[in-house]
Parts: C-alpha cells; structure tokens; sequence
C-alpha cells in the first residue's frame, strides 16, 4: 500500500485530502509544518509527498528544494498544492523540484489523478539498457549521465527525459508525446512543462558543450541531433 505524507497547515484541506486518499487504498500521515514534514521524512521516506506551498516558517517550496538537494531525498515524489497559479508560479514550483503542480480549489478526482500518474513515472523502468549517442551516455542502471566519461549532473526528470530522447535520436517529438512517453500521463499537465524541463536539461548539458544536441523544431516540437547534424540546419531550429 503506497505512503502519502500529506503536509497541509489547514486541517480541514489535510483530513479531506487523507479521507479521499485512504478511500482510494493510500496509506496517509498528515503533518502541518516543514520542520514536521521534515521530521517524518527523516525516519522513513513516503511514496509520495503532497505538498503545500504555502506553510508556517519554511515554505514548501524552499523544502523541495532542500529535499532535491540531499541524495536520500533527491528522487522522492512531490506534489505541490498552492493558491498561485501564475506561470511564474508554476515555473518556480518545478524549478524547486516538485514533480507536479496543483492549484487551489482542486479537485479531489484530479488530485489522484495526478498522484496516480506520478507513481507511475517514478516506478522502476522496464529495461536498464544504457544508451549513447555521441560524446553522451546514459546508464540507468546507475542513474549516471557522462560526457566522454565526465559526469553530467541532472535532476530525476530530465534524466528521464534524456533518456528518451537518447533512445530515439534524430526523431521530432511534440511535446504532447513527451508528456505522455516520459511523464506516463499527460492528461493534467501542462505542455508548457516540457519547456521549463528542456531548458533545465540545456542549462545540465552546456558545461558538457552537449546542450546545442537538444534542438527545437519550430512549429513541432524537440529532436535530440548526433552531433555531425548539430547546427546543419539553422532555418529549421531555435532556442526554446
């Protein structure tokens, strides 16, 4: 039975959020503080964590990103519920590592939706297979990116997405297929999502001198180029 730790400082939002969840066969704990979330963090890790971004002292944001940034913690999934709802928001929310984004009101239907879909992204792939395409490697097993062996540090989702790409090089992608062939489920989340993780990824892979690998195709979407292709066709290709 999957663990949600459930950090919400109103306990009406928290019991209704548990009461949905435990209906739906979640184990749940709910806590109304960083430093609480924290605390329960620290002795056993959840499944999942719903988390709000608005909490006294430490917000939720600053503790994903504190999580993200610790290696026990850097691949646990995080839901993040908040009343801000501009891009800005949004683009913040993910920067700080949250996995998926909700705004206040929600409804209870989306919000499983959502913690359904980010189960299904964090369970472990079928095949461990290590990919490479030029001076870039990627080995699931280790959860490693390097570039002529030096290491390459990216954050759990654009590994994912790196690896997708790696494994179907050459070929243009919308973003409505990356959401559904890297996220598992596209139905609640933005594609404009894809964006803010390609961007992250470039900003990964640029000390490497990869970044110009990962290439927009205006009017279509994203193609990851071997590196003889990189640049070949200007017109067709633009910075995200």
């Amino acid at each position: 039975m999957p663990r949600i730790l459930i950090v919400e400082d109103e306990p009406a939002i928290a019991e209704l959020v548990a009461l949905n969840l435990r209906h739906s066969g979640y184990e749940t704990q709910c806590v109304g503080s960083s430093a609480d979330a924290d605390t329960v963090v620290r002795t056993a890790l959840p499944d999942l964590v719903v988390l709000d971004w608005m909490l006294p002292g430490e917000s939720g944001v600053a503790l994903a990103r504190r999580w993200r940034a610790q290696a026990r913690t850097r691949n646990l999934p995080i839901v993040m519920l908040t009343a801000r709802s501009q891009e800005s928001d949004l683009v913040q929310g993910l920067d700080a590592g949250a996995d998926d984004y909700l705004g206040k009101p929600f409804s209870n239907a989306e919000l499983l939706a959502r913690i359904r879909a980010v189960l299904r992204r964090k369970a472990p792939e079928s095949t461990d297979v290590a990919v490479q395409v030029g001076r870039l490697s990627l080995d699931p097993t280790t959860m490693r990116v390097t570039a002529e062996g030096q290491p390459v540090h990216v954050g759990p989702t654009e590994f994912r997405l790196l690896r997708f790409l790696l494994s179907h090089p050459e070929r243009v992608h919308t973003r409505a297929q990356l959401l559904d062939r890297v996220w598992g489920d596209h139905v609640f989340i933005e594609e404009r999502t894809v964006d803010v993780h390609i961007k992250r990824l470039r900003e990964a892979l640029a000390p490497a001198g990869c970044a110009a690998m990962i290439e927009t195709v205006r009017g279509a979407g994203y193609r990851l180029a071997r590196p003889a292709e990189v640049g070949a066709s200007p017109a067709s290709t633009a910075s995200a």
